[in-house]
């Protein structure tokens, strides 16, 4: 369906008045820097909606075509078909000073990205739109967010899922459709930026594999290596270093890129350095020896103690099951996380080094969503008033068993409004679309939910406090990613990243990729995956059926560069579920303090034979840098 005139009407021109360029791939598999495209379509549209060019074609991507049973595309088939570099040319013309719209785009744009990379092309897309997430801030009341379903609820049909060209039609209609939403709403469109991207990181590379071992502490004066020490080198070396890497690495030791306190032994020829490993070395008392004596040690390196494999999943049901028991709190210890930040403290604590502690223990209660709740499957929306009143609104929502929002969406049933609120402007939408809005006392007892917040909708999230700690269900086959998503205010002035970190049995990272943020969005495993969905929001996609034996828990985070605090930012929204385009699962509303620059937003973690999430809610007033440095990272080290 075209965008009709009367719909422009509720846009202003800098909101949606672009040239699109939409784009559907199929692929050999998941992982852009591995896989390779084998079919791809592109559909254009005018700033008014009208299509003005379309293209498609297979290709052949001269490897095994991966998953056939999904898209169809035998080596038969695609035998005969252009490579990339054949169309690149033309698909380049085509996104060239349009905004790139896919849905899921992080997964088509980086995708593109690889395959341009490799004929040493740019990809000349500068800023794009995914529709996942445009419906996210949306909301409709839909099972789900994939394309398919989206198509049956805005009514563009659907001829033949997973074929490009079909596909990228009805993603035309679902934008369009998708844009009347937003401007019913008054929601922002989540534009991406997207520099070039034609460098080293986006050549395929081979993955690092995990030690097989777990790191057994730092090395004695007069002891042998043991498989699984944690080994840094510093400085020049006489052997190549990549000779001495890959000969370390070969004996069953982990080399590391930084050094923590659990820095099993630096290596370095000038142990008096002013180096920033040395240096950080000597602070934390980690061994120090030279590259002849560390050649020596190496000619006869222990046996150490493999990861233990986490036992077999006892459980096979995909729904949410009940709240888990709490889990024990882990002894403190010198690697303990830092205490909760003071407001008034003139300094920054430490950061975290172990399992983050929040504030209601180890798993507090998790209120089960039934209908004697009386804010059960309702969805409220707290405008005006200071941070503290804020925040002590949403508390009170959740303990009613509803979904405190922070942005206004389709799911927002009812509006409390504080001090101040009736002259934000949110208040003009939101009296056009006609929601009930009640004062702070209506908290005290809420009346039954009005015709809004009675229409038929999904079963509502799993609402958790902080502290919550929920089972999840089982999540065995590989294809199935958990993700964790983190939103905030629309018109937030700063810039959040969300961060995260796959931890051993120490709470260390195995290696310094496996924390993964914005300038590095996947460990090299893959398993772990950060994906900019906007502005505003981010998730963060695991893998928990291949995640190695050595990984025992993934922290997910949110950061603030510079001064701004989480004070500015106000409520981070952290949802979860089982997929990218599913409906989640669980729901929480985190207000941080007023003075922090970094939050801890939830953990997914082992426990026995399965995996718990755990939501967090701690924050901290120290930076990214050192909330890295606490798990075994150090952004600057040489």
């Amino acid at each position: 369906m075209p965008l009709a005139a009367p719909l422009l009407s509720h846009f202003r021109a800098t909101d949606h008045a672009h040239d699109w360029a939409l784009v559907d791939v199929e692929t050999s598999g998941l992982i852009a820097r591995r896989d390779r495209v084998l079919s791809l379509a592109v559909v254009t549209l005018g700033p008014d909606g009208t299509q003005t060019g379309e293209f498609s074609t297979l290709l052949d991507p001269g490897c095994d075509p991966g998953p056939v049973h999904i898209h169809g595309l035998t080596a038969e088939r695609l035998l005969g078909a252009p490579t990339f570099d054949q169309v690149a040319e033309r698909v380049g013309g085509m996104l060239e000073g349009r905004v790139l719209v896919a849905h899921n785009a992080q997964f088509d744009y980086d995708f593109l990205a690889h395959e341009f990379a490799r004929v040493r092309r740019w990809l000349p897309v500068q800023r794009r739109l995914c529709t996942l997430a445009l419906n996210r801030r949306v909301d409709p009341p839909t099972d789900d967010l994939r394309l398919g379903t989206l198509a049956a609820h805005y009514g563009v049909p659907q001829h033949k899922a997973h074929d490009a060209l079909d596909d990228t039609r009805v993603l035309a209609g679902v934008l369009r459709a998708s844009l009347g939403e937003a401007a019913r709403l008054d929601v922002p469109l989540p534009f991406v930026a997207c520099p070039p991207r034609q460098d080293a990181q986006w050549v395929p590379q081979p993955p690092k594999t995990p030690c097989a071992y777990r790191c057994p502490g730092p090395l004695a004066p007069g002891a042998p290596l043991v498989q699984g020490m944690k080994v840094a080198i510093s400085g020049g070396t006489g052997m190549s270093r990549a000779e001495l890497v890959g000969r370390s690495v070969a004996a069953g030791l982990n080399v590391m890129n930084s050094v923590s306190r659990h820095t099993s032994v630096l290596v370095t020829n000038e142990p008096a350095g002013a180096s920033a490993k040395t240096v950080r070395a000597r602070e934390s008392g980690v061994p120090v020896i030279d590259e002849a004596t560390y050649l020596r040690l190496l000619a006869e390196v222990h046996p150490g103690e493999p990861h233990a494999k986490a036992p077999a999943a006892a459980r096979t049901g995909g729904t949410l099951p009940p709240a888990a028991p709490a889990a024990p709190a882990a002894p403190a210890a010198p690697a303990a996380p830092a205490a909760p930040a003071a407001p008034a403290a003139p300094a920054a604590p430490a950061a975290p080094a172990g399992a983050v502690i929040p504030a209601q223990g180890d798993g507090a209660p998790v209120p089960a969503a039934t209908a004697r709740a009386p804010l059960a499957g309702r969805r409220v929306l707290v405008v005006g008033g200071d941070h503290a009143q804020a925040a002590a609104a949403r508390a009170r929502i959740a303990g009613l068993g509803g979904a405190a929002a922070i942005n206004l969406s389709a799911g927002v049933t009812d509006v409390v409004l504080l001090p101040g609120g009736d002259t934000a402007r949110r208040m003009r939408r939101i009296t056009a679309l006609g929601l009930p809005v009640h004062d702070p006392s209506w908290l005290d007892a809420p009346a039954p939910a009005g015709p809004t917040a009675a229409r038929q909708r999904p079963a509502a999230p799993r609402v958790l406090p902080r502290g919550g700690v929920i089972d999840l269900p089982d999540v065995r086959t590989p294809d199935t990613r958990w993700t964790v998503t983190a939103t905030w205010a629309q018109r937030t002035a700063c810039e959040v990243d969300v961060v995260a970190f796959v931890l051993d049995e120490d709470e260390q990272v195995l290696f310094d990729e496996d924390f993964v943020f914005y300038g590095a969005p996947e460990n090299p495993g893959g398993t772990v995956r950060l994906l900019s969905d906007g502005p505003t929001e981010q998730t963060v996609s695991v893998s928990l059926a291949t995640l190695p034996p050595s990984a025992r828990k993934v922290v997910v985070a949110a950061a603030i560069d510079g001064a701004a605090t989480f004070g500015g930012v106000g409520a981070v929204e952290t949802t979860a579920g089982p997929g990218t385009s599913a409906a989640p699962l669980i729901r929480a509303t985190l207000d941080a303090a007023t003075t922090e620059r970094t939050l801890v937003l939830a953990e997914v973690y082992r426990r026995g034979p399965v995996w718990r999430l755990r939501v967090v809610g701690q924050g901290y007033d120290h930076g990214l840098a050192d909330l890295a440095r606490g798990y075994g990272v150090d952004v600057d080290d040489d």
